[in-house]
């Protein structure tokens, strides 16, 4: 059954219509009904075929207002790099005893640092961190020494994005709290960065579709022309 308040919100949208990013930025926080502070998603399109390994795309993007919410950080190290990693504001920080709780199932945090040197430790850590995107991952920053700067980037509002099997990047860019404009600088901060990774194969359109939401938002079609350079 539809709520009142999402009809009313549904009826603010016109699904044939693709908005201008600025406008979509606007309306995504009119057409909010959660009583809490939602997410707001971007969903992008891209005109890539993810099982080739030069399209698999992923990376990561420093948002300039932050994502909004504070990432638990979880450090797996050395005891020599625990002091650093407590300073920079770690949540969790060891490494035997939460690659038992992780093997047990744990995963209760956003972001997993580690160190080049307990990456042997951490391989069989695959099948629990993979489907959840929690893999530490040297493309993305999260396997380095400097453990320190890696948690203050993090927890600054660099977020990482993956392109899903379809070809489709999900991706939480602030909270309806924000103002439209941090909104849509934190977009186009992220449709910028995926410009930059277009892979010289893929041909034809490379953003196909763009589209925002916030939490249980009907989603509202961006004009791809309004985000590009």
């Amino acid at each position: 059954m539809i709520t009142k308040k999402r009809k009313l919100a549904n009826a603010k949208v016109d699904g044939n219509k693709a908005y201008t990013l600025k406008e979509a930025s606007s309306l995504v926080k009119e057409i909010n009904t959660t009583k809490f502070d939602s997410s707001v998603d971007l969903h992008i399109k891209l005109g890539v075929d993810p099982k080739k390994a030069d399209q698999a795309i992923r990376g990561t993007v420093s948002l300039p207002h932050g994502t909004g919410k504070t990432k638990k950080v979880l450090v797996l190290c050395t005891p020599d790099k625990e002091e650093a990693a407590k300073g920079a504001g770690a949540d969790y920080v060891g490494l035997d005893e939460f690659i038992t709780k992780i093997e047990g199932g744990w995963t209760d945090v956003d972001v997993i640092i580690a160190t080049p040197s307990v990456m042997p430790k951490i391989g069989k850590l695959g099948k629990v961190l993979g489907p959840r995107n929690l893999m530490p991952n040297p493309k993305t920053g999260t396997v380095t020494n400097d453990v320190a700067a890696a948690i203050t980037e993090v927890k600054g509002g660099k977020i990482a994005f993956k392109v899903d099997k379809v070809g489709i990047i999900h991706a939480s860019i602030g909270r309806v709290s924000f103002s439209a404009e941090k909104i849509a600088e934190n977009s186009q901060e992220l449709i910028n960065a995926l410009v930059k990774l277009k892979p010289s194969s893929s041909k034809g359109t490379y953003l196909k579709g763009v589209s925002m939401a916030s939490t249980m938002s009907p989603g509202i079609l961006i004009d791809t022309k309004s985000v590009s350079n």
